[in-house]
Parts: C-alpha cells; structure tokens; sequence
C-alpha cells in the first residue's frame, strides 16, 4: 500500500534554474518559471508548502511575442485617486522595464496568498546575461 508523503518546510532541497529568454516565446516562458517557483515539477510537490526553486532569468529585453501584442496589449496602473489611471503598452514596457513586465506575468500565475508572495521572491530577472547569481548555480535549464 502506497501512502502519499507531504513535505514539510524543512525537508525542502531548492535549486538554481536559469531560464535564457533570448529569442522565447514570452507566455511559454514565464509559464515554466512559474512551474518552478511553485515546485510542481518535483515529484514531491505539496500544495502548501513552497517547495519551488530559485529561478534567474536573464536576456529579458529580448523576450519575443506572438501576434500582434507589441502595440495592442496595455498596462494599466493607478492610485486610487480620481483621473490618475495610466497605461503603457507592451512594447514601452518592455523597452523601460523588462524585469517588471516578468515580475506581473509570473504574478499572476502564483497563488494570491503569503505562500505566492514567498514563490515570488525566488524570482530573479535580468535584461542582460550577466546576473549576480552565478556562485549559486548548479543546474541550467535551457529545455
């Protein structure tokens, strides 16, 4: 009889993946940095546990996109006072702050709890390839 084990936060081994976003499909990619911020490719994934890895991206400014959302997609912030909503496209937002258009995707993509807002700090982006991290990488993924 087979049981299932849940992890706990202590039995939990973390790994650095970097994530090259040079010529990727932007959706695709941050749909695997999700993956492995929430752990769910490790055969040992618990729901409430953040058994997730650390995960780098780097070349984020020069992530591609399909159709035509360069110009079409917007961004939008604001305040919370009246008339100050603001909306950027894609593409100003991309060619400004690339590693905050990937901080929002992966965002969305995590749950809305203490437990997303823990995943979403193993989130480094870089819009170049040197990053700070590279005494902490072990693994490389390029899949």
């Amino acid at each position: 009889m087979n049981l299932t084990t849940m992890m706990k936060k202590g039995e939990v081994s973390r790994e650095w993946i970097v994530l090259d976003a040079e010529n990727e499909i932007f959706g695709r990619l941050i749909t695997k940095a999700a993956t492995y911020l929430r752990g769910k490719h490790k055969p040992n994934y618990t729901p409430h546990v953040d058994c997730g890895d650390f995960v780098v991206i780097i070349n984020a400014s020069k992530v591609k996109f399909s159709g035509l959302k360069l110009d079409s997609k917007e961004y939008f912030t604001h305040s919370g006072y009246f008339g100050s909503t603001k909306s950027k496209t894609l593409a100003q937002m991309l060619e400004k702050s690339p590693e905050k258009l990937f901080r929002i995707a992966v965002r969305g993509m995590l749950p809305k709890t203490k437990l997303g807002k823990a995943m979403i700090g193993k989130l480094k982006v870089y819009s170049g390839s040197e990053h700070p991290h590279t005494a902490q990488i072990n693994k490389n993924k390029k899949d």
